[in-house]
């Protein structure tokens, strides 16, 4: 996929953007270098190249229209990808958003994620995969390689140090070389060499005194020099700040447009003198090379001729939920469940959380919540159900029992155009408006329709947006004035701010009311792209807790089994802030504990895409993390459930206590964020304070039994025999750990080296075999700025976690 030396399609192809090259004008090269709206960039007819599009993943492709009117299939959270420890299994997540990127008109997708999991308070994590730099390459690589298999660009992202939200386009953050290298540069290094990917990402945020979109040294020297990357590097959206800084620090797509740092100010730099032509040049023979790469470039063969065959994204997306949930407890062996009755408690069991905030959000033609599932999957009449406790304590996007449209009228009040709304979000952004709707004719947008409520009670009416609303409920205007921004520095504070409640009404369950929100369409100065983005919120009426806990424990009294679904919410995980603490919001932990008193067969299922903290485990019987599971949630948890199949997940980052965890801050102090702990994060940074977290890394149960019986090494290979001791098939992921015999203050206890997964029928044996790169022996030497090789005996763990060693072996290096 990469330009290789002999290979007569590979120098064609480069042949071919050579000379679309030489056929352009200065300002045709300005011009393509800059987005031309939100998710393009310009065609260019003279050589024909059509319009490369761009999209948001990572676990399903958006295309170019936010909204739940064009559907996507919606993988697990890239944390259920990287439990699932199997990198062919994210090769094949890959393959299927190639597929669906091409259904959609899409060039580019913007994905994976590969920042690491620095604190457990980054509230971007569900879009990452692990703590570990080495377990992130491994996962990354499996899925670049998926979607590009399919003939669809990838951008790794977010390069580099990208690892908590807050101030994000402002943070200095102060990482040591070596840190860098070892852990947050390594995911990167890893999937450039293993996959080729056709694009990177550069982050909002600054390292070391410099802003991403300007690093000369890690983009053009350690990126594109010292590894060969020879993709296109495209800004986040918004991060390009300066022309002439830009361009010379490596960066060749300023995003999204018309108006960026790149056009006309860049032909202008040339004709300045500021910059020479020949660095144009480069940046725009990298976005030929993806033009031709993808087949937006005539003249020019694609990567991939024939897509790969058509791939089930349902049962896909089944399959990685249910291989992605880990038990992590599971006494009495009460999972799976036994025959009986079973109460399902939890507000998150029946509005499924599938997903987590901000621009990783796709919209599924179908949602499987638990009770979807279970309801499925158990006899009729063995089920019930609970509310018991509400995560969601804020108002979200006005959806269930909403039947809304969208209403555009210019300045007169004349209709000129009508689009449908799902649900109470609006984001239409760039050219995507309702047919006949220009943003020079729109003066007002009306969300109008009718509500039938649910439950009967005090309703709550909210905006999400700023800008002049107006707010009618019933017949009755409970808001008509301006809603200003919260006062935050992100730009986006339309698409991740908090709704403002402003309506209180009492409404009668099953009587339709109308409804009507009014935005009245003007764009921030500090948004240089046309956008229309605003939401009706609404949030049910609050019953009494204590009441809806007590009626939990009734339902759990009388079953033989309780399931408990807990979860956090768009207000605990999403893009745009970082999370105040670990626990679960509401009266979730209460609710809990009250079940577990009443019934001692209580099985817990903890939707949320990264750790929170569980005080009451020692109380249930079992514990499963089912992340946030995508589309087919509820059917995998079924599955997993009732034992047609066993949960095959394992910890990709450490579950513990906020105040027991090594490593807390993400608030940067006079804009500085100094990453002081080194190359100890994670389970690194455990091990370092001798502290025992909650559950370890690596960790997982499943529904059979194993025997880790030999180790045999031979070179950097380690053949590992395991035997199947339990009663049913299973798959075990046998993890291999590098510990030297004397790694002294500054080197971690041990360092994950490798891992295979392996399946055995009961009572049969398997063999992993698992290779240890070298990197695993070196570390970054900031004297000679190099890697040194560590010479010395190095102890080989076996292990099916950090914390659970079974078998050792000696090597001399």
């Amino acid at each position: 996929m990469a330009a290789t030396p002999g290979n007569p399609t590979d120098q064609a192809r480069e042949a071919a953007v050579e000379a679309a090259l030489g056929k352009l004008d200065l300002d045709a090269k300005a011009r393509l270098l800059s987005g031309q709206d939100m998710w393009s960039l310009p065609a260019l007819p003279e050589i024909g190249l059509t319009s490369l599009v761009m999209s948001d993943g990572p676990i399903g492709v958006r295309g170019v229209r936010w909204t739940a009117d064009d559907p996507s299939v919606a993988l697990p959270s890239p944390t259920a990808l990287a439990a699932t420890w199997d990198p062919e299994l994210a090769r094949r997540a890959g393959t299927l958003l190639a597929q669906e990127a091409r259904r959609k008109g899409v060039h580019v997708l913007l994905a994976p994620t590969v920042n690491l999991h620095r604190s457990p308070l980054g509230g971007r994590h569900f879009e990452a995969y692990s703590e570990d730099p080495y377990l992130t390459g491994r996962i990354g690589t499996g899925y670049v390689t998926g979607v590009q298999q399919g003939g669809v660009g990838t951008t790794v992202k977010h390069f580099v140090a990208n690892d908590a939200e807050t101030d994000r386009f402002t943070v200095n953050n102060l990482v040591g070389e070596r840190a860098l290298r070892e852990l947050y540069l390594a995911p990167f290094e890893m999937i450039v060499a293993g996959a080729r990917p056709w694009g990177v990402m550069t982050a909002y945020n600054t390292v070391n005194g410099t802003t991403m979109t300007e690093h000369r040294y890690l983009v053009n020297e350690v990126l594109r020099g010292e590894w060969g990357f020879d993709g296109y590097n495209v800004s986040d959206w918004m991060a390009a700040r300066d022309t002439v800084a830009a361009v010379h620090g490596g960066l060749d797509v300023a995003m999204p447009g018309p108006q960026t740092v790149y056009g006309a100010p860049l032909a202008q730099a040339v004709r300045d003198g500021r910059v020479e032509e020949r660095v144009v040049d480069e940046a725009v023979r990298n976005v030929l090379r993806l033009a031709a790469r993808v087949g937006a470039l005539d003249g020019a063969e694609p990567a991939v001729a024939e897509p790969p065959a058509a791939v089930d994204g349902e049962a896909l997306a089944r399959e990685i939920a249910r291989r992605s949930f880990v038990l992590v407890k599971n006494e009495r062996r009460a999972l799976p469940l036994k025959p009986g009755t079973v109460a399902l408690l939890g507000a998150a069991a029946r509005d499924a959380r599938v997903l987590g905030g901000g621009s990783a959000t796709v919209f599924p033609s179908r949602i499987v919540s638990p009770l979807d599932g279970l309801t499925a999957a158990l006899p009729e009449g063995t089920l019930t159900y609970a509310v018991g406790a509400d995560p969601n304590t804020e108002l979200a996007v006005a959806d269930k029992g909403f039947t809304l449209k969208a209403v555009c009228r210019d300045t007169d009040g004349n209709v000129i155009g009508t689009g449908s709304a799902p649900n109470g979000q609006i984001q239409w952004m760039g050219s995507d408006l309702p047919e006949g709707v220009t943003h020079a004719a729109l003066h007002t947008v009306e969300l109008t329709g009718t509500f039938t409520p649910r439950d009967t009670g005090r309703h709550t009416f909210g905006i999400k947006g700023t800008g002049h609303f107006t707010l009618t409920v019933a017949g009755t205007t409970y808001f008509d004035d301006v809603q200003l921004p919260a006062g935050d520095s992100d730009p986006f504070e339309a698409f991740f701010g908090a709704p403002v409640a402003r309506a209180e009404p009492e409404l009668t369950a099953g009587e339709p009311v109308e409804v009507s929100l009014t935005y009245v369409f003007a764009l921030p100065e500090e948004i240089p792209f046309k956008v229309v983005a605003f939401a009706l919120a609404h949030q049910e009426p609050a019953r009494d807790a204590d009441e809806l806990i007590a009626e939990a424990v009734a339902a759990a009294r009388a079953a033989d089994t309780a399931v408990v679904v807990v979860a956090t919410t768009d207000r605990v995980e999403s893009e745009g802030y970082d999370r105040k603490d670990l626990a679960l919001p509401g009266r979730q932990d209460d609710l809990v504990r009250a079940v577990a008193a009443a019934n001692p067969n209580t099985v817990v299922v903890v939707n949320s895409g990264s750790p929170v903290e569980l005080p009451w485990r020692e109380e249930v019987a079992a514990v499963l993390l089912s992340w946030f599971p995508g589309q087919e949630g509820g059917a995998a948890l079924a599955d997993v459930l009732t034992g047609a199949h066993e949960p095959g997940g394992r910890l990709p980052t450490t579950w513990g206590p906020l105040a027991d965890a090594p490593v807390t801050r993400v608030t940067p102090q006079n804009g500085e964020l100094r990453y002081t702990e080194g190359v100890f994060i994670g389970y690194r940074a455990w091990e370092k304070e001798g502290r025992t977290p909650t559950y370890p890394f690596g960790h997982g149960l499943g529904y059979t039994d194993w025997a880790y019986e030999s180790v045999e090494v031979e070179g950097a290979t380690a053949r590992i025999r395991v035997r199947n001791t339990g009663q049913r098939a299973g798959r075990e992921v046998v993890q291999v750990y590098l510990a030297p015999t004397e790694p002294g203050p500054d080197r971690p206890a041990r360092l994950l080296a490798g891992f295979a997964g392996v399946e055995a029928a009961p009572g049969e044996t398997a063999e992993a075999v698992v290779e240890i790169p070298r990197r695993a022996f070196e570390v970054w030497d900031e004297v000679v700025g190099s890697w040194s090789f560590v010479k010395g005996s190095y102890e080989i763990q076996v292990s099916r976690s950090i914390a659970d060693r079974r078998l050792t072996a000696t090597i001399n290096v």
